[in-house]
């Protein structure tokens, strides 16, 4: 372990104040749903393990030449979606090694995601994306815009081949979930002692659930069951903060959110398809933050992960027992069947799009 952590020596001091800062408490931290004993365990085991993970940090900025000032959320929505593609390509045990040879899918993730008209999520096509939400290029969105946003640009991602799945009403629909070609076996919760043996067709699924904790802050009756989430093996953060200021939160530890802050604009990054993306500005370099949950705003959108149909399972067995079973009040409903009093559910189709660009890149303008 001596060798190890001389190798990341650098990285390690970054995060030497964040960790000097916990307060002393016989309490866990929890980050994306992994546990780590910050007192009696080994400390120096936690810093190894998150420090290293992909997280997108703010790469660009206002207009035409920054983001500055509106592209906060944004670029968290960047943040919790580059998680979702490290887990589905690389999966939630790969780090990053500083100055090493790096996966053909890690580059390939990062160009997913370079401010340029023609990365499938850069902040371009996601502001363009957003005008069909009824944003105009340069305002501020709340976390629910950025989650439908998202769930549209999936559907011009052939390779990521990524489900992504809005909730509504605060309500998880497993039927939803199964039409929108995702999953064809019985519902997890039911008594059925056989499933169904008929071919799968689940692609990694990205579940963002937009929800109102509130009215001008977060219930505190809420608060434990949003701790639960952070400890599931799915999570995958959460998009809030605070009135027009987005942070992306990893975990907690006691009554403290950690999160990751994208209000450090740094020059863009560029790179041609095939080449090698530099790639320290998509990482943090500064100690991540912590708030008190009460702090927090109101609306948010929580993030999962699940890769596979058991991953899947074993997630909506975790919110029955720890969110739907445990709470008064609960913080959103996982139902089996799609409510008879909504709208027809209609799965998610690719919006009618031009393309444009040099030499035919995939440039997306919404008609």
């Amino acid at each position: 372990i001596v060798t190890v952590l001389a190798k990341y020596e650098n990285q390690i001091n970054v995060f030497s104040e964040f960790l000097e800062d916990i307060p002393d408490t016989d309490e866990p931290v929890w980050i994306l749903g992994a546990y780590y004993n910050v007192k009696t365990g080994n400390m120096t085991s936690a810093v190894f393990q998150f420090m290293l993970m992909l997280y997108l940090w703010a790469v660009g900025g206002t207009g035409p030449s920054s983001d500055t000032g509106w592209g906060c959320m944004l670029r968290c929505g960047q943040m919790i979606l580059a998680q979702a593609l490290v887990c589905r390509h690389l999966g939630r045990d790969w780090r990053r090694v500083a100055d090493g040879t790096q996966p053909v899918e890690y580059q390939r993730i990062l160009h997913c995601f370079l401010d340029r008209k023609d990365s499938c999520y850069s902040i371009h096509q996601m502001a363009q994306m957003g005008v069909g939400e009824g944003k105009s290029f340069g305002e501020w969105y709340g976390p629910n815009t950025v989650a439908q946003v998202l769930k549209k640009l999936a559907l011009f991602d052939d390779w990521n081949s990524l489900a992504v799945y809005v909730s509504m009403d605060n309500t998880v629909v497993i039927e939803d979930i199964s039409t929108s070609g995702q999953r064809q076996v019985p519902f997890p919760f039911s008594h059925s002692t056989s499933r169904s043996q008929q071919p799968l067709d689940w692609r990694p699924l990205l579940l963002l659930i937009p929800l109102r904790m509130g009215i001008n802050n977060i219930n505190p009756i809420y608060i434990q069951a949003l701790k639960e989430c952070f400890k599931m093996p799915q999570s995958c953060g959460v998009l809030g903060g605070k009135p027009n200021l987005a942070y992306y939160f990893i975990g907690f530890i006691d009554d403290e959110l950690i999160y990751l802050d994208p209000h450090t604009t740094q020059s863009a990054v560029d790179s041609e398809m095939g080449t090698a993306v530099d790639d320290q500005s998509y990482h943090c370099q500064r100690n991540p933050r912590r708030m008190k949950i009460t702090s927090l705003d109101p609306s948010v959108a929580l993030g999962f992960f699940c890769k596979s149909e058991e991953d899947f399972d074993s997630w909506c067995n975790l919110v029955q027992q720890e969110i739907l079973k445990k709470r008064n009040l609960r913080m959103f409903e996982l139902v089996e069947k799609h409510p008879s009093h909504w709208p027809p559910f209609v799965p998610p189709t690719k919006p009618e799009v031009q393309t444009t660009g040099a030499g035919g890149s995939n440039v997306l303008n919404i008609t």
